[in-house]
């Protein structure tokens, strides 16, 4: 496998509190355990961001939302099948993860991880992961590795090999709310 010794280093990381910069379904992204607040901390202030903004969290299967929100809507899981850009949904009673990956509010953006290299990862690791664009708070996020701040780089603990002469556009996720009435509000197209 192309990416068995980038998931091996990842994982080493994760489990110690570190930060990985990594390619996602999206853009490129600073990551750690969701579940571990202070690792969520360290993304924050690389990213000179203020804690009130919440960040994405990746699960690699639907089954594991039920992990972090006890009761979601399933039909959001069949809404989700139907759009083939990758989505991250806002769920409200978010559970278990890392208390400043969960909004004030006590919603928390989940995607399910649409790409090979992050399903195994998460898999691996067995625990959700943060997925935040990598760069400094109010710069655009970078579409290929090469745009990555040097800032950015320097501040994890280890960089992901694979995908880096990717010159591939990327875009972030489309994010809509599921509403506990079954509504939907769009966030961002």
């Amino acid at each position: 496998m192309q990416f068995a010794n980038d998931i091996k280093e990842c994982i080493k990381v994760l489990q110690n509190g570190g930060l990985i910069l990594y390619p996602t379904d999206t853009i490129w992204g600073i990551g750690c355990d969701a579940t571990n607040a202070k690792a969520v901390e360290q993304i924050y202030l690389l990213k000179q961001r203020a804690n009130a903004k919440s960040m994405v969290v990746l699960v690699d299967d639907e089954k594991k939302i039920a992990a972090y929100i006890p009761k979601p809507d399933l039909k959001i899981f069949d809404y989700i099948k139907g759009i083939h850009k990758p989505t991250t949904v806002i769920y409200e009673g978010a559970v278990g993860l890392a208390a400043n990956v969960i909004s004030t509010d006590g919603t928390a953006a989940i995607r399910i991880a649409n790409d090979e290299f992050c399903q195994q990862l998460i898999r691996e690791f067995n625990k959700p992961i943060v997925s935040t664009s990598a760069n400094i708070s109010g710069y655009p996020p970078p579409q290929f590795f090469a745009d990555i701040d040097i800032q950015i780089k320097n501040g994890v603990d280890y960089i992901v090999h694979h995908r880096q002469d990717d010159t591939t556009p990327s875009n972030p996720s489309a994010i809509i709310k599921w509403n506990t009435d079954g509504t939907i509000a769009i966030i961002r197209s």
